[in-house]
């Protein structure tokens, strides 16, 4: 709603991966050249770990838009499953029939169809995201897919991508034969505070225009202080900062602005715990799907003054001295949505007219 009043062609801090906004960080560079390595060296297993948000899907998504023509792929999302249901949801991305089939059958006609790949000159690799919440039981019965060869070749490679929790699982005694079987391993750092400033600049420029905001003195120090480097939490932040200096029909986004964005509460759990707080992740989430109608941003803007309402009574309950600072934070986003509100009420009314007149 906001793209054409600071020149953008589609919206810059979108959460969903898009590998057309991929910056490239000395982390994330590191991790998409032990990818390509792996991949061309047809490494059995090869493992990326980052944080939640840090961008592990983006770069998967870069990597299979730029997989080769014979590379043929199978992704799996749901791993809170059993090895047999697993393997179930591995066959049917390849295109093979599942239903009504144990598990001695689905690794028959598994291997049967990775062994015409490889009469093909083609190639398998199966990806199995969130790999956190397999179980050892399960990573033991993925480990033994890759002892299915041709010709001591690799039939299949799997990427394993998951939080950092996936390292802890993987060093459990029993599931050495599958460390041992991980010959790529990356994963991902959060920004740097130099790096933060480059990606929101790279993401505005993808966008359209670089120079869409004008950022005061600070601001990117801020913004990193309390995101700590995490792109999903810098997307959420910027994507509602846009929307405020939208609303004051504005340029600039002072410091006082951005700490209103996110609230001095956010700011605070954010640091202690390295998640946005309640009342911060309800305000981005008002905020992170594209192509709503003005009916429904209002309804979300409402959503957000609920929220900001029941900070202010939690905070009630707290020592005098910090309520008084924290309430009249959370006074003055209230008064940022307002702004917000009659503005977007004010497109509206605009939008409804044109259209009885049209």
């Amino acid at each position: 709603m906001y793209e054409a009043y600071f020149g953008l062609s589609i919206k810059p801090f979108e959460l969903v991966p898009n590998p057309e906004f991929l910056y490239l960080s000395h982390s994330h560079k590191k991790a998409i050249n032990y990818l390509a390595y792996g991949l061309q060296e047809h490494t059995g297993f090869i493992l990326l770990a980052g944080e939640v948000g840090s961008g592990k899907t983006t770069i998967i998504r870069n990597l299979i838009k730029n997989l080769d023509k014979e590379v043929v792929l199978a992704r799996v999302f749901n791993t809170r499953a059993d090895a047999t249901q697993i393997l179930s949801m591995i066959n049917e991305d390849f295109g093979l029939d599942v239903e009504n089939k144990n598990k001695v059958a689905l690794l028959r006609e598994l291997y049967d169809y990775l062994m015409l790949l490889y009469g093909e000159g083609k190639r398998a690799v199966i990806i199995i995201d969130e790999a956190q919440n397999l179980t050892a039981d399960v990573l033991e019965e993925i480990r033994l897919l890759s002892n299915l060869e041709a010709d001591s070749v690799k039939l299949v490679q799997i990427i394993l991508v998951g939080q950092p929790e996936l390292l802890e699982v993987i060093t459990q005694p029993e599931l050495r034969q599958l460390r041992q079987r991980i010959g790529v391993h990356c994963q991902l750092s959060p920004l740097s505070r130099d790096e933060t400033e480059a990606y929101v600049y790279h993401r505005l420029e993808t966008a359209g225009n670089r120079d869409a905001l004008i950022w005061h003195e600070g601001a990117f120090d801020l913004l990193y202080r309390y995101s700590g480097g995490i792109p999903r939490l810098i997307n959420q932040f910027c994507d509602f900062a846009l929307l405020c200096v939208f609303a004051e029909e504005s340029r600039e986004l002072t410091l006082e602005m951005l700490q209103e964005v996110i609230g001095d509460i956010a700011w605070d759990c954010a640091s202690a715990s390295g998640k946005p707080m309640q009342g911060a992740s309800v305000s981005s989430q008002g905020i992170d799907e594209s192509h709503h109608s003005i009916d429904e941003w209002l309804k979300m803007l409402n959503a957000v003054w609920g929220e900001s309402g029941s900070v202010v009574r939690r905070m009630e309950a707290r020592d005098e001295h910090f309520q008084q600072a924290q309430l009249e934070s959370m006074r003055r986003t209230e008064e940022l949505l307002e702004k917000i509100s009659e503005r977007l009420g004010s497109m509206l009314s605009a939008t409804r007219k044109d259209s009885r007149h049209g």
